[in-house]
């Protein structure tokens, strides 16, 4: 009798175990990832072998733009260090069009990984915590429900919120597959396009031994801009609060 008993429970932890893995492995590459890697995946690298960089990739320019999305792809999915320098690359190899298309395409791949391996880890049974539970818990997982779309936009336009952050919350709320590659393939838009044109003038950078500005997006001229597009992903949600006080 205790062994028919002790069967589903040591198959459910097996079960467990396993959705949990693909985290689990996510978890321990990064850290991997921040202890042997973050000395190479930088700045200083990038200047040291541009020109390797740029005759492999005047020789095999197919095998060059898949090599480049594989490996960032692989960066954003494992959360390694280096995402920006990669998003500097695909500019400096690719020019700003078409490498903000390579590192969109990437990132948002990337994202979507690692969005799916967490879901599967831990979103669904946290979201169903979540949605049985009372309180201001249940509260901000209505909130979130009610105003996805915004929310997704927004945490992508604003520049302060991590990538990694952006990638994990969706899962642990319940976002639908779609809807995160979608809000992340276009939210992800206007930064790329900075950080690539940034990295399309490496050239002339290097020439003068200095480093590219990365804090070019708290600039004015472009932080502006990006928080237009912050507020306007937020209008839905006033309007609703709006509409929600004049029917009281």
């Amino acid at each position: 009798m205790s062994d028919m008993t002790n069967t589903p429970n040591k198959s459910d932890e097996k079960s467990m175990l396993q959705k949990r893995l693909p985290i689990i492995v996510v978890g321990i590459a990064a850290i991997l990832g921040f202890v042997f890697l973050r000395d190479y995946l930088n700045f200083e690298t990038l200047s040291n072998n541009r020109e390797a960089l740029i005759e492999f990739r005047d020789a095999n320019y197919i095998l060059a733009v898949l090599g480049f999305i594989a490996i960032y792809i692989m960066i954003v999915a494992f959360s390694l260090p280096g995402a920006a320098i990669a998003t500097l690359t695909g500019g400096f190899l690719f020019a700003t069009f078409p490498g903000v298309l390579y590192n969109i395409i990437a990132a948002t791949t990337g994202a979507t990984a690692i969005f799916m391996a967490a879901r599967l880890g831990f979103g669904d049974r946290l979201a169903a915590r979540m949605e049985a539970g009372e309180g201001l818990v249940k509260k901000i997982k209505d909130g979130i429900d009610e105003n996805q779309w915004s929310m997704l936009f927004l945490i992508r336009f604003i520049p302060a919120v991590p990538f990694f952050v952006a990638n994990l919350v969706p899962a642990l709320v319940d976002v639908p597959v779609r809807r995160f590659v979608i809000s992340t393939f276009f939210g992800i838009i206007p930064g790329s396009i900075v950080y690539t044109s940034v990295g399309a003038g490496l050239g002339e950078v290097f020439a003068r031994g200095e480093t590219p500005n990365l804090g070019i997006i708290f600039e004015p001229h472009i932080l502006l801009p990006m928080l237009g597009l912050c507020a306007l992903s937020l209008l839905p949600v006033v309007l609703k609060a709006l509409r929600g006080k004049e029917g009281i």
